[in-house]
């Protein structure tokens, strides 16, 4: 399409923006990976001596890295808006949020809104497309112990191994809390063909805003961490009895991510900021473990029924532009997520601080190495 006169001015600064803010992330990206995996090494001894320690002080640098990518989107005006239960209430408590797919920006989306949820984002286990490993925040995830998951039926059973494999090594070991999963097992509109094909074949719900969603890396996760007996509600329990001992894996967190018009952001826009500002919404339904079904075959359906539910939920946001509120409630409440500028720039200068500080010792111990022995 011919770009007209009046236009020309606007698609210029549209372009300058743009490569100002990919050189900026390339920037941000050599100096904070490459400090957090310095700071990582430098920390090994501590990871012998405390490992729970070592663990935390990781999992503070990783959340502030994933603080990072999300300013990107902050600031090129991505907002979120929140509805439905408050997560806040359940963030010192294991969880498992299941969320819908669309695009790679559902990643960034929830590195945002998760940032005010005390330290979740810090203790959080992502399972993610084995592509993600190769990427620039690849070497992050996996000094982490986030875990990468290959799709296919060929691989489908191996993976579950690996993944019951990597839980019982790396979740209570690192002090994680939160799992991040993608049911859908691949973006939206890759899968929904192939979803209603199937749903058609075995009488199934036909959806259209939403895949059904694979079963096995639930069942897996709850199978490893679950702790039956010692479930409880999100303002209850005993404060020392919750402080003595981990009381196992307590809520599953239905997430449904919603764009306006359906139009999902990438994480190509969420870098570059080309699109008009864009509030992105995120609803939330908490279920207690104890009302989820274990047996496969049941939690099978009980997972249907969450994809048939975030269906609704899509179709009444994508026709009235939100959330239907819950049952016995005649309005819906939203609340904006907001990030602290001061808070921003204050890891993003530790950031290149500690860039600067690395580069400088790399370069003093190369000019030692040159000058060599003085005799």
């Amino acid at each position: 399409m011919a770009v007209t006169l009046e236009e020309a001015p606007w698609l210029g600064w549209i372009v300058v923006k743009a490569l100002v803010r990919f050189a900026f992330m390339v920037a941000n990206n050599l100096v904070a990976i490459s400090s957090y995996v310095c700071y990582v090494i430098v920390l090994q001894p501590l990871r012998l001596l405390d490992s729970k320690r070592f663990w935390y002080i990781e999992g503070i640098m990783y959340k502030w890295l994933l603080g990072m990518v999300a300013s990107w989107g902050w600031y090129a005006g991505y907002t979120v808006m929140e509805w439905g239960d408050d997560i806040k209430a359940v963030s010192k408590d294991e969880a498992v949020m299941l969320v819908n797919h669309q695009a790679t920006g559902d990643v960034c989306t929830l590195m945002m809104c998760l940032q005010d949820k005390g330290l979740v984002v810090a203790q959080m286990m992502w399972l993610m497309d084995h592509i993600f490993k190769y990427t620039n925040f690849g070497i992050v995830s996996l000094i982490h112990g986030d875990f990468f998951i290959r799709q296919g039926k060929s691989h489908r059973d191996q993976q579950l191994l690996l993944l019951k494999k990597h839980l019982e090594n790396n979740y209570r070991s690192r002090d994680r809390k939160w799992i991040v999963l993608f049911p859908e097992g691949g973006f939206l509109r890759k899968r929904r063909e192939t979803s209603q094909a199937y749903a058609k074949k075995n009488n199934l719900p036909f959806l259209t805003h939403v895949t059904l969603p694979r079963i096995g890396a639930t069942n897996i996760i709850l199978s490893a961490l679950v702790a039956r007996q010692e479930n409880g509600s999100p303002a209850g329990g005993d404060a020392k009895e919750l402080e003595s001992k981990s009381k196992g894996l307590q809520w599953i967190i239905d997430t449904t991510i919603a764009y306006p018009k359906a139009e999902p952001i990438d994480i190509q826009t969420w870098i570059l900021g080309y699109r008009k500002p864009t509030v992105t919404h995120v609803h939330y339904r908490i279920f207690p473990i104890k009302d989820v079904p274990l047996e496969t075959d049941d939690l099978a359906d009980w997972l249907y029924q969450r994809f048939i539910e975030k269906e609704e939920l899509l179709s009444h946001f994508y026709e009235t532009g939100a959330f239907p509120p819950p049952k016995g409630r005649k309005e819906a409440v939203s609340r904006e997520m907001t990030l602290s500028n001061m808070w921003i720039f204050l890891i993003q200068s530790f950031a290149f601080l500690s860039g600067y500080m690395w580069t400088s010792l790399q370069s003093y111990h190369h000019e030692q190495v040159r000058s060599g022995p003085q005799g």
